[in-house]
């Protein structure tokens, strides 16, 4: 049997289709990793309480107060949401990073709600702007689902103070929002904390084998891709603009190099004389002390000599002043050669400084060329990727339908499927998994199905599903009992409802609000049959009423319908 009729054996129905998928990107996430396919699962079902977008966000910024990026420190709570932010003075030429950690008690189920926390944890941390923030935490997502457990990976890119607190059984994120809480350590990439837009390392989260995962969804996650190529070349600009900062101040430290060489030389020069001058004087002082000491011999074999002992005191009198000038004359040789060294060292600590200049001016270039380059072949890798999705887009208009079908067969949960009616091969499938009684309706843009299971947070409800990305658009109030069956009547959709463990039979438009309720329990899993009466209905006592069309209230029963039952009453006694 080929793939195409296993396909709709599959199927409860199949609907033709017109419509073009929109350039969203699938939450199902498909990722590829060389030959090996990764879908993040959410769950995408009803919830009990659905939580706003701001009070979502409200979690990543509320794990950034009193955040200091300077500085180590655990932020968050540790049974929920936290983050260890280690930077360290380690010279490795590693990265530091934030560890974002989803504790035991966490609640999140869909990767687009911890999307949201992570963007406005770094929105709040970093000062990102939300819309940046959120393309970084879609690209730190898919980064730690490619490299999940890669302990050897993440050793070869981060610090030892990283390391040390990441585990191979938690590293990264599971591809199951149920291996979430508890089993979660998504490394975040520091660049420079003081780089704005670099701030997170941009390049090492959209590495190949990322972008490669990326390019494995139905729309090739263009539109992410393209917000990434837009930070990195607004990246690229301020790189620029600092690397010319950068030349300036390189410049002006070269200058004051070349000065202070100068002032070197000038002082090297007067060093030189200096100590020649000291060497004469000493040469002077040690001939006039020669001098001296022939006329003291001298006036000493004549004793009674005045002239020579005259000539022996003058003599002495000038081998003294000589000395004296000697000595005054190495004192400036040796200021002079101290000022020489003093000169050295500030050549050297100016040396450095422009050394430093230049080498920050040449880094910020290097940054520049970098995010320049990954930006040219991303767009152009963007280009191609975009001309495939329009040619598919076209092909899908014309071939595409949609189809049912079963993805959990002990609960007997289906899914929406768009597939090529030709080939039968899966365009898309939709990420909510757990439609019920295998039943949908189109209407309009979207479908009405009964979704969901009972749990702690998850509840059974009547959604709509757009047609464009299948996915969960507006859900009902009114929880929906887990066996009702879904009944088009008209303009009219009937469910049974829940409330307080008690079941009704529901009235909703395709707005998924309740116009009626029946007056009289039935039965969970009640048949919905319509007849000119109005809708037949097993109450719980397992008999069959009758609901009134109008307001679904019981219809009181007719004179000959009440002789029926006398006359069965009767035959049972027998």
């Amino acid at each position: 049997m080929n793939k195409f009729a296993k396909l709709f054996l599959a199927t409860a129905f199949i609907f033709a289709s017109s419509s073009l998928f929109a350039g969203e990107v699938n939450e199902d996430e498909i990722k590829s990793i060389s030959d090996q396919t990764i879908v993040f699962e959410n769950y995408t079902g009803p919830h009990q309480k659905i939580d706003t977008l701001d009070q979502i966000k409200a979690i990543g910024s509320g794990i950034a107060e009193g955040f200091n990026k300077d500085k180590a420190g655990n932020y968050g709570k540790d049974s929920r949401y936290y983050v260890i932010h280690s930077v360290s003075d380690e010279n490795s030429g590693k990265l530091d990073a934030d560890i974002f950690v989803i504790g035991s008690t966490a609640g999140v189920d869909h990767i687009r709600n911890l999307r949201h926390i992570v963007a406005s944890y770094l929105s709040q941390a970093y000062g990102y702007a939300y819309d940046d923030a959120y393309t970084i935490a879609t690209f730190v997502t898919v980064y730690n689902a490619v490299y999940r457990g890669k302990l050897d990976y993440f050793q070869s890119k981060y610090k030892s103070d990283v390391i040390k607190n990441l585990s191979q059984d938690k590293a990264g994120i599971a591809i199951s929002y149920k291996e979430w809480p508890g089993s979660t350590q998504m490394v975040i990439p520091l660049g420079d904390l003081n780089g704005g837009l670099s701030t997170v390392d941009t390049s090492v989260i959209s590495d190949k084998k990322v972008v490669d995962s990326m390019r494995e969804e139905d729309d090739k996650g263009i539109d992410e891709r393209k917000n990434m190529v837009d930070i990195k070349e607004r990246e690229a600009e301020q790189a620029a603009e600092k690397a010319q900062e950068a030349q300036k101040s390189a410049a002006e430290e070269e200058k004051q190099l070349q000065e202070e060489k100068k002032e070197l030389a000038d002082k090297k020069d007067n060093a030189s004389k200096k100590e020649t001058q000291a060497t004469e004087a000493q040469k002077k002082a040690d001939e006039a002390q020669k001098k001296a000491d022939d006329a003291k011999k001298t006036a000493d074999e004549n004793p009674k000599d005045a002239e020579a002992q005259k000539d022996a005191q003058q003599a002495q009198k000038e081998a003294d002043t000589a000395k004296k000038e000697a000595v005054e004359a190495q004192k400036d040789a040796e200021e002079a050669k101290k000022d020489v060294e003093e000169q050295e060292k500030v050549v050297k600590e100016q040396q450095e400084k422009t050394d430093e200049a230049k080498k920050e001016a040449a880094d910020e270039q290097a940054v520049a060329d970098k995010k320049n380059t990954e930006a040219q072949d991303e767009r152009t890798q963007i280009a191609q990727d975009q001309k495939e999705v329009i040619k598919q887009s076209v092909l899908e208009e014309t071939t595409a339908i949609y189809a049912l079908k079963v993805v959990d067969t002990s609960n007997l949960y289906s899914a929406i499927v768009k597939v090529n009616r030709l080939t039968g091969e899966e365009l898309k499938t939709s990420p909510v998994k757990v439609i019920r009684n295998r039943t949908v309706y189109p209407a309009g843009n979207n479908f009405i199905a009964i979704a969901g299971e009972s749990g702690k947070k998850s509840a059974v409800k009547l959604v709509q599903i757009d047609k464009t990305n299948l996915d969960i658009v507006k859900e009902s109030e009114e929880v929906i009992a887990d066996n009702s069956v879904l009944v088009q009547a008209g303009s009219d959709y009937l469910a049974v409802v829940n409330k307080n463990g008690k079941n009704y039979l529901g009235k909703f438009n395709s707005e998924l609000e309740c116009k009626a309720t029946s007056n009289v329990e039935v039965n969970p899993a009640t048949p919905v049959v319509p007849c000119a009466e109005g809708y037949c209905v097993t109450d719980t006592n397992g008999k069959v009423i009758i609901l009134n069309m109008s307001d679904l209230t019981k219809k009181e029963q007719t004179t000959a319908g009440k002789a029926v039952d006398t006359i069965k009453a009767a035959t049972n006694d027998r």
